[in-house]
């Protein structure tokens, strides 16, 4: 057996499987005898020297962590710099990777997260340290470049589509005397995914969601306002559909939380559909309600797909095969085979082709007014959001998620004060 350990770490916004992935890496890498750390609160942790020591933890709560939502060992939204601007920081994260005799370094995350990797990998080659990294698939935006999906996608989808449903299923029922258009917000930066998931919602052109709006179509708000009202007038009712991201023919983004900017450099969005109501509130008269389920779109482990699930885990096993077998700076994707009968697998992708990329959905995917999905669209989300797979309950009527004991191991180096 190789000797050394393996130092796993989750970045940025969670998922509802994402913590299946964490149950993958350990479950295989205690199956090959390796000690796993994990770094509390994403690469933050990695820099404090604040490392979990997994091996405290029972089989069972690894299990359990397969059906338990959040960030088991806490992720952050931390983004390093090129090797020439924080060199500094990468530097103390070699020292203590060398301090824990750390050899395989196994980072959870999305685009950011594949950059992170990468750059480690460099750095380690740099110094001669024998050190191989992985980047391991997260997001539920599907962004990720190569990767046909990518694991906390499709929870995150089917959570929105049979919200959309169940949601329009209320709206039909009071039309007639109050709610006439009612807007959800789903979230989709610069890629529609989400919103596009919602699209599942319904089959025919009268079933909801009657108008979806992506970032990867300018917002026309004359076009919208008329789509709306030929809506209504038809049907008595529409649900709209709006991704966080729509932004308008110049660049601008219809709505944002006026919280200014993250450390990955992002807008904080959030408020579309609030501002969508108003507008069709003043411009049509209609009663309107409108929702952002936020953080619900990523939690919801409760209405998990079971094709999500299986997915997350085979990227957490795979990572840690590839990075004992020595494959540096690459991550498990997963490349669809079939449509029909659904398949998958697992390959690998070089880290350089993830990183810095960003997958928005093709344009074939869209529908010609832009207002809703395709056939092909339909052909692709559907599979992702198959099967339940849902959690464990308690006599108290509440899932029985897992809690972490989270012990950390000594520190060997001084202090580090960012």
């Amino acid at each position: 057996m190789p000797s050394g350990t393996l130092l796993y770490a989750q970045s940025g916004g969670v998922t509802a499987v994402i913590n299946a992935t964490a149950s993958g890496v350990i479950t295989e890498a205690r199956a090959r005898k390796i000690k796993v750390l994990a770094a509390r609160n994403g690469i933050l942790g990695a820099l404090r020297e604040e490392l979990i020591d997994t091996s405290k933890e029972t089989s069972s709560a690894i299990r359990g962590l397969a059906h338990t939502p959040g960030g088991a060992f806490g992720s952050c939204r931390y983004k390093l710099k090129s090797l020439t601007e924080d060199r500094a920081r990468y530097e103390r994260l070699l020292e203590v990777l060398r301090a824990h005799d750390v050899r395989w370094f196994l980072y959870n995350g999305g685009n950011d997260s594949a950059d992170t990797a990468l750059k480690v990998s460099q750095l380690a080659a740099e110094f001669d340290y024998p050190l191989t990294c992985i980047g391991v698939p997260k997001t539920i935006d599907n962004d990720l470049a190569v990767t046909d999906c990518c694991p906390g996608f499709g929870s995150a989808a089917k959570y929105t589509a049979v919200s959309v449903r169940e949601a329009a299923l209320d709206v039909a029922a009071m039309a007639d005397t109050s709610t006439k258009v009612f807007v959800y917000e789903a979230m989709g930066r610069h890629a529609g995914w989400l919103a596009a998931a919602a699209g599942l919602a319904g089959q025919g052109p009268d079933d909801a969601p009657h108008i979806i709006l992506f970032p990867e179509r300018a917002y026309d708000e004359q076009a919208f306002l008329a789509q709306v009202k030929k809506v209504v007038d038809r049907l008595g009712f529409c649900v709209v559909v709006a991704s966080e991201g729509i932004q308008t023919a110049d660049g601008r983004f219809v709505a944002d939380a006026g919280g200014g900017t993250d450390s990955f450099g992002h807008t904080q969005l959030g408020g579309v559909a609030s501002t969508l109501a108003a507008k069709v509130k003043d411009a049509l008269g209609y009663k309107v309600h409108w929702t952002l389920p936020d953080y619900l779109q990523r939690s919801a482990r409760h209405i998990a797909s079971q094709t999500d699930l299986l997915q997350a885990q085979a990227v957490g096993k795979a990572a840690v095969q590839f990075a004992l077998a020595g494959r540096n700076a690459t991550m498990p994707v997963i490349r669809r085979t079939s449509d029909q009968p659904y398949r998958w697998k697992i390959e690998s992708a070089p880290l350089t082709k993830v990183a810095n990329h960003e997958k928005k959905m093709p344009a074939g995917f869209l529908r010609k007014d832009g207002f809703g999905i395709t056939a092909s669209a339909r052909r692709y989300l559907e599979p992702l959001i198959r099967g339940e797979a849902y959690p464990p309950y308690g006599r108290d009527g509440i899932p029985a998620y897992v809690t972490l004991k989270k012990v950390l191991v000594k520190k060997k180096l001084p202090g580090w004060d960012d």
